[in-house]
């Protein structure tokens, strides 16, 4: 083999938001500038917001796949390291690099790798200073899709997870791309919310997420709207599809935050077992498997810890 190049497939996510399909573009091509040879691919095909995204800044969605071991022996990850949210055979492939902002958990190798990871709103925001770093410049349509996913994972500033570094990525990055980040910015949150279209199946399958807590699998889906009472007309619809998938996929307890992007507030409902396990985390009472969670909009800071506690 010797100096032959190795392609590597660069990706997200399963279930990818923006920030998973842009930050495997944007690594991907940060690492293709620095000698490697990768493709950036997808998990899953993208979101509605995504696809806002893609079609403003004229960028093709990436090819989905569903296992990596028959094309590649290497792969790089963004956006994400645990196993269960990752590609099916993830094990038959060696992981060279990790780029991430959330907990690690369920992550192991068996080879020394290049892990980066910070406590920042979004992936985009880190490999924006792995382009300074490198002293690789932004194209101007990169710029775009990174400043999409910083505001699509901070919502526009008012996720508690924002830092000051996702910030001034978004300012630099606007700056770079020509665009007015605020009045982009709402566009494009509103346009991830148009769920009319969305079957009940799609709408809890659509960023959604699995965890293990306490020997359970817990599955936490979120649905971003401007109308929380629209999607709660939908109820017996919704859960039926959670009661559904619970069995089918063996999940233990499910919780779908349906959050108010406008004013950052949340209705949990609440489908599965341990309940009380729920009302402990977030001290309420569930009233018909329902609580309101005001002021809460991150399933990775203000959802995820306190349930993990509980348990």
């Amino acid at each position: 083999m010797g100096d032959l190049l190795m392609k590597e497939l660069v990706f997200g996510h399963k279930n990818p938001d923006t920030d998973a399909i842009v930050a495997a573009k944007a690594f991907s091509y940060l690492e293709n500038q620095l000698g490697a040879e990768t493709e950036a691919v997808a998990l899953g095909t993208p979101n509605e917001e995504t696809k806002f995204v893609l079609a403003h800044f004229e960028e093709p969605a990436p090819r989905v796949v569903e296992k990596v071991a028959p094309e590649v022996e290497a792969v790089m990850l963004v956006d994400h390291n645990e196993a269960q949210q990752s590609v099916a055979d993830l094990k038959d492939v060696t992981v060279t690099h990790v780029v991430d902002h959330h907990r690690i958990a369920n992550f192991e190798t068996s080879l020394p790798l290049y892990y980066h990871a910070e406590p920042v709103g979004c992936t985009s925001t880190i490999i924006s200073k792995l382009f300074k770093q490198n002293r690789v410049e932004i194209p101007a349509k990169l710029a775009g899709l990174m400043l999409s996913a910083i505001i699509s994972d901070t919502l526009l500033f008012k996720s508690p997870t924002t830092t000051d570094d996702d910030k001034v990525a978004v300012k630099e990055l606007a700056g770079i791309a020509k665009v007015d980040y605020q009045q982009y910015g709402l566009e494009m949150l509103k346009a991830g919310t148009n769920l009319g279209s969305k079957s009940e199946k799609e709408l809890i399958d659509a960023d959604a997420k699995s965890f293990e807590m306490g020997g359970k699998t817990i599955r936490i889906d979120q649905i971003n709207t401007v109308d929380i009472d629209e999607v709660f007309a939908r109820e017996t619809a919704l859960r039926a599809a959670i009661s559904e998938e619970n069995q089918a996929e063996g999940y233990d307890l499910f919780l779908l935050m349906v959050t108010n992007i406008l004013n950052s507030d949340t209705r949990l409902l609440v489908v599965g077992e341990p309940q009380d396990v729920v009302e402990k985390a977030f001290d309420i009472q569930l009233k018909d498997n329902k609580a309101e969670l005001p002021g809460v909009v991150s399933r990775k800071k203000q959802v995820v810890p306190p349930l993990e506690k509980a348990f």
